[in-house]
This record gives structure tokens, C-alpha cells and sequence, in this order.
């Protein structure tokens, strides 16, 4: 049979992992990871990264690959991904790529331009520039270097004008002009489920405090004390940017309340869910997927009722062809 992957699509704090965890109780695969915070080791806690008892149940990729002070793209997941697949289907296991990073799932369906890394003298030489100059000051150079960019970005957007000063000066190139290159898709076919809760979010905004604050009792601030003491990480770093991990730097430098720092993770917890919910509605709305309520108990046996008929037709155009 041709190699393929089920996918578990949805917000956070809705369940992915839990479920697919609860698949592979019923079937031999191997989760592949699609969060852009669990691939970091040392970074437990504020991910909710599964235990490593979970994580001997079954084989488990894309977790734990990087250091905290190392990039990644998602293009790079993509091409990790699509790797991945065959090589799991080779081995008799089902592929479930189970998360919730949006811009990942668009890179691995859809097709992203791979955009340069650049080198960490070149993100210094921005960096201190901007802050010499001001991020506004910064912004304007984008108006001769990439008018495109320039019109889009906000003047204080201090992510989006670094990356895109940064890869100008690397290679000479527009940032905006990688936009339009489109990247390779993934060539498997893909039985995609959506975890979507209801309209209402009410429900969701409870179950993202009540996890936070199961975070912070589980010792998410000494985890992030032990990264600050590091000395080799800041919070202009991607993994820093993570939601929580700015705040409790935060909160541990200070500048916020105990109460600020449980607030402002849960808002910013929330707006990402928001953001997922938008974009995975959409795609509910344009594509072959399949909608389920997070935590409903036949979600395993919907689960694998639809993958047999879905194998099933595999099955079919393989002998047809």
C-alpha cells in the first residue's frame, strides 16, 4: 500500500496528544510531533510535553531535537515530515502526526518557499542596531529594501523587521520574493481529523488556566529559572517567544506580578487557540477533513472506522494501478 499518514489537527489544550496516544493503544504507530515548542529539549513543562513514561509507549518524533538556542523552520518540518512518513509505514506502523502549529501543517499540505537561516553574526549586527536606532528607524529601511514587507509590518514588529533586514543582508535578496516560491507538498496521502470545540469557547479558556496553573505546580518557573541561568539565552530567541516562557522570564526579572504572570500567559494562551480555531475552520471549510469533539469517548472508534475505509480505498488504487 501506497505510504500514508493520519493527522490530529486542533487548538491547544484540546486533547492531541492524549487521543493519539490512545490510538496507539489500538494500533501500531508512531506520532510525529507538530509543534513548533516541543521540539526543544529542556523546554518540559511550558510545552506540555508528553512524560517520558508517555513517550516510551510509543515511538515519538520531532521532540527534543534542538537546543533552546537553535532555529527552525517550517519548511524544515515539512521536509522532516514528509521523510518521516514512508520510513514509519516501512516499518509496519502508521504515521499520526498529531499538533497544533498551524504554519507547520500549511508548509506540509500546501508548500512553503525553504527561507535561508542566517548566520548568528548577522541577527547580533540587527539586533543592536535596532536597539540603537529604534525599531520604527529600522522599519523605514524596509521601505527602500523591501516596499512589500515595508507596507505590511508595523514599525514596532521587532520579529518580522529583524528576520527580513536579516536575510537581506545575508543574501541580497528580498524576504517577500521567497514568498511566492512555492515549496514542495507532501506526496502521501492524508486522513485528516480536526479536534474543534464549540463556538462557544468558554469551556476552552477554563481548561487552558486550569492547565497553566497545573504547570506553574509542576515546577514550570524552576524549569524556566534553570534556562535563564543558562546565560546563553534571551528572549528575542524563538524558543523564548514561546507562550509562558516570556512571561515567567518575565515575571522572574521582575517586571510582572505573580498574578500578572498567570494572567498574561492564560490571555496569550487563549489568542493562540483563537488564531487555531480561525485557521482550522477554515480549512474544515475547504478541504476533505473530518470534525471531532475534543474528548468525546468515541472519538478512537470513529478514529479507526474512518482509517479502515480510508486504507481500504488505498488499497484499491494500488491494485488498480
Amino acid at each position: 500500500m501506497q505510504p500514508h499518514a493520519l493527522v490530529i489537527l486542533g487548538p491547544t489544550a484540546t486533547g492531541k496528544s492524549r487521543l493519539a496516544l490512545d490510538l496507539a493503544s489500538h494500533i501500531k504507530c508512531e506520532i510525529i510531533s507538530m509543534d513548533s515548542a516541543m521540539i526543544y529539549r529542556e523546554m518540559d513543562i511550558g510545552t506540555a510535553k508528553p512524560s517520558p513514561a508517555e513517550l516510551s509507549l510509543v515511538p515519538h518524533h520531532l521532540i527534543d531535537i534542538l537546543d533552546p538556542t537553535e532555529g527552525y523552520s517550517a519548511a524544515g518540518f515539512a521536509r522532516d515530515c514528509a521523510a518521516l512518513i514512508p520510513e514509519i509505514c516501512a516499518r509496519g506502523a502508521l504515521p499520526v502526526i498529531c499538533g497544533g502549529t498551524m504554519l507547520y501543517y500549511k508548509a506540509l499540505t500546501r508548500g512553503l518557499s525553504p527561507l535561508p537561516e542566517t548566520a548568528p553574526a548577522v541577527r547580533e549586527q540587527v539586533r543592536r542596531e535596532g536597539e540603537k536606532f529604534g525599531w520604527p528607524a529600522m522599519h523605514q529601511r524596509l521601505k527602500d529594501i523591501d516596499p512589500e514587507l515595508y507596507a505590511k509590518y508595523a514599525p514596532n514588529d521587532k520579529q518580522r523587521i529583524s528576520r527580513a533586514l536579516e536575510v537581506y543582508l545575508q543574501t541580497g535578496r528580498r524576504l517577500s520574493s521567497y514568498y511566492h516560491e512555492a515549496g514542495q507538498v507532501c506526496p502521501y496521502p492524508l486522513l485528516e481529523f480536526v479536534l474543534l470545540p464549540p463556538e462557544d469557547r468558554s469551556a476552552l479558556r477554563q481548561a487552558i488556566r486550569t492547565r497553566f496553573h497545573q504547570m506553574v505546580e509542576a515546577g514550570f518557573l524552576d524549569e524556566v529559572a534553570a534556562l535563564k541561568a543558562r546565560g546563553d539565552l534571551n528572549l528575542d530567541l524563538p524558543s523564548m517567544r514561546c507562550v509562558g516562557y516570556r512571561q515567567a522570564w518575565q515575571y522572574l526579572d521582575g517586571d510582572l506580578t505573580f498574578s500578572e504572570f498567570i494572567e498574561k500567559s492564560v490571555i496569550a494562551t487563549a489568542h493562540l487557540a483563537k488564531h487555531q480555531m480561525t485557521w482550522l475552520r477554515g480549512a474544515l471549510a475547504n478541504g476533505n477533513r473530518y470534525s471531532l469533539n475534543p474528548g468525546a469517548p468515541y472519538n478512537v472508534t470513529e478514529i479507526l472506522r474512518l482509517l479502515q475505509l480510508f486504507e481500504r480505498e488505498l488499497s484499491s488504487r494500488s491494485r488498480t494501478f
